[in-house]
């Protein structure tokens, strides 16, 4: 390993300096301030940065990325690897992707496409992706041979497996583990970083956050916050989300949740007691979000969720008479994957408008990600011919109307 000893302890010393996500500049250090990212929200990673370099510390698994300006001197001779520390030239020149996990949207957003040139799977959500893949403009690549990933300058991971096996050139990308929708838009100053391109990935998150927030204020006055039940049956037995981000989308929206007394229970729908405790607590809920998850999202429809309910008196059951039993499966490729995992973690301000329009119906928001199953609206396939968009063009951010 060639190692700038100056290098090391310099971004050793920036991580130090780093409180609360934000940045510390270091005394005599001048950074020109429209090509930083300055973290608001996100939680689970840190920036720094130098003169020639730049740091980006992932709290989620411990790694450190020192990203080396590809003009400056040690460009050429610093490298470093380890399993905590590991050095790139920036911006990167060409990158491949694990797309199991991945929200390629980020990407997207960024307008890298242009410098993706390998891929593991083409069970993706994005049809601009397809559509680069069927042109022959992406390599398919074998999850079982990594050994053709170092080809590249970068291999961006959304998982964390086999630590062991990663090579030099990996980079992990967790913003789905975040708590609140907002901290998991942010980690697009994450991507950027990598890319030199901090100015687009903060004009991005201004923009989200901005129309995020005006959603928010629109509804924090209604008197009226209907309860909202987000659960999910599986091995016989129903459950309610206690997943942090979710709970939070129904607080924003201008819902309520349940009590987290309820929320860590799993009622058996084979017992007649846990039916009945279920059956109470759904005659006070106002909404169901049905998260199950299915094989087959296009057979799972309002008499499968009913018959997996299996309570016989629904006379008390709200959401059955007002027509409001949802899923957020609407946009799913032809491989079945969802978008609720790819652009919906990149636009929180979508997945929010349809959950306004969900708790309070206007009638005129046709929703993203959110079907109504009881008014038997079906999933939305995405294929290729879905990319309306020059592929090489950055995609643009869908703004919602906000009063």
């Amino acid at each position: 390993m060639l190692v700038s000893m100056e290098v090391l302890l310099l971004a050793l010393g920036g991580l130090l300096l780093l409180v609360g996500g934000g940045m510390v500049e270091g005394a005599a250090i001048k950074v020109d301030v429209g090509n930083m990212s300055k973290l608001d929200d996100a939680a689970y990673f840190h920036l720094y940065y130098g003169n020639t370099f730049k740091v980006i510390k992932n709290d989620l698994d411990g790694k450190s990325y020192l990203l080396i300006q590809n003009n400056s001197r040690m460009a050429p001779r610093t490298k470093y690897c380890t399993p905590r520390i590991k050095s790139f030239v920036v911006p990167i020149s060409n990158f491949s992707m694990d797309a199991r996990y991945f929200p390629v949207s980020f990407f997207e957003l960024l307008g890298l496409m242009p410098t993706m040139k390998g891929i593991t799977s083409d069970k993706v959500a994005s049809p601009c992706l397809l559509k680069l893949y069927n042109e022959g403009e992406l390599q398919m690549l074998n999850n079982s041979e990594p050994q053709h990933f170092s080809q590249y300058a970068a291999h961006f991971i959304g998982h964390d497996d086999d630590q062991e096996t990663q090579s030099c050139n990996y980079v992990t990308f967790f913003p789905r583990d975040e708590q609140a929708p907002l901290q998991r838009a942010e980690w697009i100053k994450y991507l950027g970083i990598f890319a030199n391109d901090e100015v687009r990935a903060n004009e991005i998150y201004d923009a989200v956050k901005s129309n995020y927030m005006c959603l928010v204020n629109s509804v924090a006055s209604k008197n009226l916050k209907p309860t909202v039940a987000w659960m999910e049956f599986n091995d016989g037995a129903w459950s309610f989300t206690d997943e942090a981000y979710k709970l939070k989308y129904i607080e924003d929206a201008g819902g309520e949740n349940l009590d987290d007394s309820i929320n860590k229970i799993t009622y058996n729908t084979s017992s007649i007691e846990d039916l009945e405790l279920l059956h109470a607590i759904l005659c006070t809920v106002d909404v169901v979000i049905d998260g199950t998850l299915t094989t087959d999202p296009f057979g799972y429809n309002a008499t499968l969720f009913l018959q997996n309910l299996n309570i016989d008196d629904k006379s008390c059951l709200g959401f059955l008479s007002s027509q409001s039993v949802w899923r957020h499966d609407k946009r799913l490729s032809t491989d079945l994957a969802l978008d609720w995992f790819d652009g919906a973690v990149s636009q929180p301000q979508l997945v929010l408008a349809d959950l306004i329009e969900v708790l309070f119906p206007s009638g005129n928001y046709t929703t993203t990600y959110f079907r109504n199953l009881l008014k038997e609206e079906e999933p939305i396939s995405l294929g290729p011919e879905s990319c309306t968009r020059d592929t090489f063009t950055p995609m643009e951010l869908t703004l919602i109307t906000c009063p």
